[in-house]
């Protein structure tokens, strides 16, 4: 890219010296305003000093730079020289800027003629002296014309950042001004909402004042008009109630006589069974190769030494006739069968009662057996659920909207059929019986009953097989007390063994339990009754020998505890003669039972108080409450009512 060629133009006016604005000038027209121009400095009235300039030297001399005074500029910054107005030209180390009003641009390839530049230079040689006085006086003129510029920014600057700090200052007093008349309102508006709560707390408590006095008025009339309704309706009560127990008290008397008359026929066909089967027994005693004597009675300690070798056949340890019948193979004690037909009698009669006044009666009475086997149910081994249970269980007893035999045939069968699904409150249940029969001495029979119902065992009674007696194997077991399922499939022995067990821990448990203050109807006298008939009559096997390992389980402690010695005595006679049947018939099903049985006499597991027998103070007591603790007193509150 070439230079262009610039034209400047130059202030019209410098000092009193004017220019002529014309910028084509020939030769000579040139050299006539150059003399115009110095007459007119020398004849002016203010003195030219001409000072010493920067770009030409004061000395005239001849020599002159031989290269012409050439400005050079491309074309794509001329946009930047005419948008700032100033044209920088430089000529050997000096440089003057100029401010140009306009300027005539020529790209001409004559620009560079070396003619041209020669008269320039002779140009130049010849104006020397105005050249550097008007470049002279340009450059003071600009330099004083920035100077001066730059005063006054300066003074702006100076007023702007006073003006700026004015109006900071301004500001931060109208913030304070502000906030401070923010904070008066705060301050105003808290203390008019203090005042408005205050007078409104003030009449809130007026009114609430004022509505508690129309309440408590309300009150008293209500208050009045209830006793008065309520003295209406005991007046209205009492009425109903007596008609209710006059009503009672002749279905009473009706019920009475029908159940007189319903007792005396049964009491005749009782009879009558009894003289067939004191006949039938007096035919099959006559066929028993045994020899009937009485010896001491077993039943109370002496201190005879009690042992089943020295007696004669068939007399039993207790001092009772054992039956054993040919035709239907039954080994038991006399007495003990006689208290079992007894007791299963009375539970017959009971029944029968009961369904008739279920008949008679539009009642539905199994509401309340569904209580009693829940209460049964909800019973541990604890004092407080032992006594809580006891005093519901009497409760219901006395309920006069269902008849007690019906309560106490309830009670009794559940308490049976629940020992079959829980082992682990046996203690804490029969503490629950005893407490109940003690008030309630007919519970006691038929819970009895329900137990030879359930386990022969409990007898004691043995029967064995025979074809003669027995249809089949099936009827068999089921006299023994097998049951079938829903398929009329039998159950398997252990099954049966699991059940056996579950009933004599039950029975066991109820005849060595001692409850201060209430009376076992069937205490460690019977206990001890059992087992000397148990070991006089029934054979070992499988089924007797289950039925003595759970029985010693949960009794033995107490009787050892009673009997002593004589309790040690029958240990004996359990070791040589019952264990070492059991040994003789070489049975492998007999081996555990063995085990077991032997275990218990070696370790003395009769010494060591079974677990569960003393009940807790409470379900989360890790301690007992012992048996001493229990007084009278403690169910005096909830039972005395109910004794009879």
């Amino acid at each position: 890219m070439s230079p262009v060629k610039l034209t400047l133009r130059c202030p019209s006016r410098v000092g009193q010296v004017t220019a002529d604005p014309q910028p084509d000038f020939s030769f000579d027209d040139l050299r006539v305003e150059l003399y115009s121009l110095e007459e007119k400095l020398k004849t002016s009235t203010t003195p030219f000093t001409k000072t010493c300039s920067r770009d030409f030297p004061l000395i005239k001399t001849t020599k002159r730079s031989s290269k012409p005074f050439v400005m050079g500029v491309y074309e794509d910054e001329l946009q930047n020289i005419f948008n700032d107005g100033e044209v920088v030209c430089d000529q050997g180390s000096n440089a003057k800027r100029f401010n140009c009003d306009g300027c005539f641009l020529s790209d001409s390839e004559d620009s560079d003629n070396e003619s041209t530049l020669e008269t320039r230079a002779h140009l130049m040689e010849d104006v020397d002296l105005v050249e550097s006085s008007l470049a002279q006086l340009t450059d003071d003129h600009l330099l004083n014309t920035k100077e001066e510029i730059r005063n006054q920014l300066g003074r702006l600057e100076t007023n702007l950042t006073t003006l700026n700090e004015k109006s900071s200052a301004a500001a931060s007093q109208i913030e304070k001004y502000y906030e401070a008349r923010r904070e008066a309102d705060r301050r105003l508006d808290t203390q008019y909402q203090r005042e408005i709560a205050e007078g409104l707390d003030k009449y809130l408590t007026t009114v609430q004042r004022h509505h508690e006095q129309i309440s408590q008025r309300e009150e008293r009339k209500i208050r009045s008009d209830a006793a008065f309704e309520e003295a209406k309706r005991k007046e209205k009560a009492m009425l109903e109630e007596k008609k209710r127990l006059e009503k009672a008290k002749a279905e009473a008397e009706a019920k009475a006589k029908a159940e007189e008359a319903m007792k005396a026929a049964i009491e005749a066909e009782s009879r009558a069974m009894k003289e067939v089967a004191e006949r039938e027994a007096a035919e099959n005693l006559k066929k028993v190769d045994a020899v009937q004597a009485q010896e001491t009675i077993v039943g109370a300690p002496t201190t005879k030494p009690v042992n089943s070798v020295g007696q004669p056949k068939g007399t039993a340890l207790d001092g009772t006739n054992v039956s054993r019948s040919p035709g239907t193979m039954v080994r038991a004690s006399r007495n003990a069968l006689t208290l079992e037909q007894e007791r299963l009698q009375k539970l017959k009669e009971v029944e029968e009662g009961n369904q008739a006044l279920r008949l008679s009666s539009n009642k539905d009475f199994s509401t309340h057996e569904r209580h009693i086997a829940r209460l049964i149910r909800q019973i541990v081994g604890t004092k407080e659920n032992v006594s809580t249970k006891t005093s519901q269980l009497l409760k219901i007893f006395m309920d006069p909207l269902c008849p007690q035999t019906i309560s106490i045939a309830a009670f009794a069968k559940k308490v049976v059929s629940q020992c079959e699904s829980s082992e682990n409150a046996v203690f804490a249940c029969s503490h629950v019986i005893v407490l109940v029969t003690s008030q309630v001495p007919s519970a006691m029979v038929l819970l009895l009953a329900e137990f030879h119902r359930a386990c022969i065992y409990t007898v004691p009674k043995h029967v064995g097989y025979s074809e003669a007696a027995f249809e089949s194997k099936e009827s068999y077991y089921k006299t023994l007390g097998f049951r079938e399922d829903v398929d009329g499939k039998m159950e398997s022995v252990k099954d049966y063994l699991k059940r056996l067990e579950a009933y004599m821990k039950l029975y066991g448990a109820l005849v060595q339990t001692e409850v201060p203050g209430a009376r076992n109807i069937h205490g460690l006298e019977e206990g001890w009754a059992w087992l000397a008939r148990f070991l006089n009559a029934v054979p070992p096997n499988i089924y007797t020998a289950t039925a003595l390992y759970a029985f010693l389980q949960v009794a033995g402690f107490a009787l050892f505890r009673k009997y002593k010695s004589q309790f040690r005595k029958l240990l004996n006679i359990i070791s040589d003669n019952f264990l070492s049947a059991l040994r003789g018939k070489e049975n492998p099903g007999l081996k555990q039972i063995i085990v077991q049985i032997e275990s218990y006499l070696e370790d003395r597991k009769f010494l060591q108080e079974p677990e569960g027998r003393t009940l807790r103070g409470s379900l989360l007591s890790s301690g007992m409450v012992p048996e001493s603790e229990y007084t009278k007193d403690s169910y005096s509150r909830s039972g005395n009512s109910y004794f009879y």
